[in-house]
């Protein structure tokens, strides 16, 4: 498995890492058994993947629990990467909707982020979070300015209690102010194939400043795995039956042209005995500033098929190659 640094912390983790939101259940659905999730945990440790992101409000805790007894006697072979800011316990902070029956707050005050990191520690069983990174910036009407969030982190990073402060989800001028504040290591953020907007801004910046970025939605919902095609039947819960109406690229004339770009890449499936999902993860990873890519996993098998995408690297033809292919391509209809 290929290894990048986490931006300027100095802690390696996998390039391809394994993100836990659907351990935790929600948005209708129940979180699997324990027992299923702590053999996808170790069959990642076991395929090399490092990099373990969580976060408290993945089930309310109930996914960092997990993860803490799935590592328990291997928490040195993990990087875990949970968050902060997203707040249930009490009314502060500022209004963020409802999830899962519980009214949700973005809170970046200190006393609330200590909070959730003594809560992290206990849940994950661990005396030290490898990486903590701001959920959501704050929003009105309570907005903790930036750097007073940065200086909280930074407090706990010299207490030991953090090895590196990440943010999540920020536009420039915040990773901007994020970064002037302190000793910022990542920014975790969307970015795929079909959606590349970061690299108008967000990328060159992570670059120029030794950030370490952390994508998720690599695969896009299933889109980009080439297994989603117009025979493809959802169960009845699943939100994909309507995501036509904010993910266009599931409208079926958008997926004829996804299935024909992928038709394209035949001759690299073969050489590299790869699947279309694990092609793309591999993608993902080449591009420049792009050094850890997230993948969700339902079962072991879907795990060991993300972790193939870290053992194989694309040449600069075939980069380009698929980079105008894409870029052929164009927006949805």
């Amino acid at each position: 498995m290929q290894t990048k640094a986490l931006g300027k912390s100095g802690i390696n983790a996998s390039v391809i890492g394994l993100g836990t939101y659907y351990f935790g259940g929600g948005d209708g659905t129940a979180p699997p058994k324990t027992q299923d999730i702590m053999k996808i945990i170790h069959s990642a440790l076991d395929e090399g993947i490092t990099l373990m992101d969580t976060a408290p409000s993945y089930g309310f805790g109930h996914c960092e629990q997990i993860i803490g007894k799935a590592l328990k006697g291997r928490r040195d072979q993990a990087v875990i990467a949970t968050k902060c800011g997203l707040w249930w316990q009490d009314q502060r902070g500022s209004p963020n909707g409802q999830k899962d029956g519980k009214d949700q707050y973005i809170s970046l005050r200190p006393d609330t982020i200590r909070i959730e990191v003594e809560n992290s520690l206990r849940y994950l069983n661990t005396d030290y979070l490898d990486l903590l990174q701001v959920h959501k910036p704050a929003i009105p009407p309570e907005e903790t300015p930036i750097e007073e969030t940065m200086g909280c982190l930074m407090e706990l990073k010299k207490e030991g209690k953090i090895r590196a402060i990440g943010v999540c989800n920020v536009s420039l001028p915040q990773l901007e102010r994020y970064d002037n504040a302190g000793d910022l290591a990542t920014n975790q953020f969307r970015y795929s194939m079909i959606h590349k907007d970061p690299e108008l801004d967000i990328l060159p910046y992570c670059i120029e400043n030794d950030i370490g970025s952390i994508t998720y939605m690599s695969l896009e919902q299933g889109l980009l795995t080439g297994k989603i095609n117009f025979e493809r039947k959802f169960d009845d819960h699943d939100w994909r039956n309507n995501a036509g109406q904010w993910l266009p690229w599931f409208k079926n004339e958008n997926l004829d042209r996804l299935l024909n770009m992928f038709s394209l890449w035949e001759d690299l499936l073969d050489k590299y005995s790869c699947s279309i999902a694990q092609l793309t993860l591999a993608w993902s990873a080449a591009q420049p500033g792009a050094t850890h890519i997230l993948c969700g996993a339902k079962s072991v098998d879907q795990v060991i098929s993300n972790a193939k995408s870290g053992f194989f690297t694309l040449s600069d033809t075939e980069i380009n190659r698929l980079n105008q292919d894409i870029n052929n391509l164009g927006d949805p209809i």
